[in-house]
């Protein structure tokens, strides 16, 4: 794959991105200039923004962070983007509930406190709005005018939606045969969105395609030209994990596998914040979980292979339905040198935990969730999640997206005539 830019409308001048200084090879470690590039010019590797991190007393920049506004802006000084950028039209996203989940450790045997970082509370419900803000910003500052996306679905509608407020125009590239409330959400904004028939991958060639050509001009696709500054959004996890554990780090973190960059991003935001000394530098273990139908790194960790090969998705998880993850290796890299794993589960253990973190935290998760939640259960359960540390599962989105996946099994109790007699006869309202 060779670097992509968008000429025409990207800008000459050297783009204000706060701290961010270059980007550089994850591969070779090439470094390039700031811009819309997404791949190596000697090597093909991925590009990662690298920084020139903030020095002095952690104390003061630990300081700096909790004065910040409640949204990912307080973390301005470790991200890609301007100084000024809370005070520009945005979404806000970000500094998100870590739920200590109780009554669910209970359920799940754990006595090391178990926690729920629920991004269902972003702006479109969906841990996307982090990556997305990120990538406007980028934009700005390389002078596009069209946000776009190739989507399973939540991103979608976070570009949608982060597009309007900037005030720019959006066009979305989905496959054909997405959940409807994703849909819905993804269109409302009114920009415009565009069924590919095909699954994930066939809409990423395709906006591969769309990024060389003269149609694609102008064009900032957030998860390809932008996707290095993208990527960044997912740190922001990292960063208000251990903030809301008192500037800890946790023992476990379990997180769903898409493309992967979460996964790899969070890693990358858990390690800067030991090297500012912002929290103490203790093991940890990263856990990746996907849903059977579309298990390509959970494979290739079970096998011991570094290869990650390519899968058709079939599952119900259409938000995890990535069958050529493009992060999957690093993935593997990471799980195997925290000394964590990577698992996957049935379509039917995802719906069982959906109903099962609903049921113990009032906490609606969409099929991602059930997916995370599924496999961190089925690893306790192995005996390869310690039940007595301190575990962090993430939500990542919202369960009124995916209600065909639990509909069947969600339905009223029963359904009476207006008086209490037939409340009684119905055996209801009793212990």
């Amino acid at each position: 794959m060779a670097v992509q830019t968008v000429a025409g409308n990207a800008t000459t001048a050297s783009p204000d991105l706060g701290p961010a200084a270059a980007l550089s090879c994850r591969e070779c470690g090439e470094r390039f200039e700031l811009g819309p590039l997404f791949a190596c010019a000697s090597c093909f590797g991925p590009l990662e923004v690298a920084y020139d991190l903030p020095t002095g007393s952690s104390e003061e920049l630990r300081k700096r962070i909790e004065a910040g506004p409640d949204n990912i802006w307080r973390y301005a000084p470790l991200l890609p983007v301007p100084a000024d950028v809370a005070d520009k039209p945005n979404l806000n996203p970000g500094f998100t509930k870590l739920v200590k989940a109780d009554n669910l450790a209970r359920e799940l045997g754990v006595t090391g406190g178990l926690y729920v970082k629920d991004d269902s509370g972003n702006p479109t419900h969906s841990f996307k709005d982090r990556v997305v803000a990120i990538a406007v910003e980028a934009a700005r500052a390389f002078g596009f005018t069209t946000l776009s996306c190739s989507s399973t679905g939540n991103l979608a509608g976070a570009v949608g939606a982060a597009a309007a407020r900037a005030g720019l125009r959006s066009c979305v590239f989905i496959p054909h045969d997405l959940e409807q409330g994703k849909v819905v959400m993804a269109a409302v904004y009114g920009g415009e969105l565009v069924g590919i028939e095909g699954n994930y991958d066939d809409v990423n060639r395709f906006c591969s395609e769309l990024i060389g050509d003269p149609l694609g001009e102008g064009w900032g696709f957030v998860n390809v030209n932008l996707r290095p500054y993208y990527g960044e959004g997912s740190k922001t996890l990292a960063y208000e994990i251990c903030e809301q554990l008192g500037w800890r780090l946790p023992d476990q973190i379990v997180i769903p596998i898409a493309s992967g960059s979460q996964l790899t991003k969070i890693d990358k935001g858990l390690q800067e914040l030991i090297k500012l000394g912002l929290v103490e530098d203790k093991p940890y273990k990263v856990f990746g979980a996907q849903a059977e139908g579309c298990s390509p790194v959970s494979a290739a960790f079970k096998a011991g292979q570094d290869v990650v090969r390519p899968q058709k998705p079939n599952t119900i998880a259409k938000s995890l339905a990535i069958g050529n993850p493009a992060d999957g290796p690093y993935v593997l890299d990471i799980a195997r040198r925290t000394g964590g794993a990577v698992e996957d589960v049935t379509d039917e253990q995802v719906v069982d935990a959906i109903k099962l973190l609903a049921r113990t935290e009032g906490i609606f998760g969409e099929t991602a969730g059930g997916v995370t939640l599924g496999v961190t259960k089925k690893l306790i359960e192995a005996g390869v999640i310690d039940p007595t540390l301190t575990t962090v599962v993430v939500n990542t989105g919202d369960g009124l997206k995916t209600l065909d996946a639990v509909s069947a099994t969600s339905q009223a109790t029963a359904t009476i005539k207006p008086s209490l007699d037939a409340f009684r006869a119905a055996g209801l309202g009793t212990a």
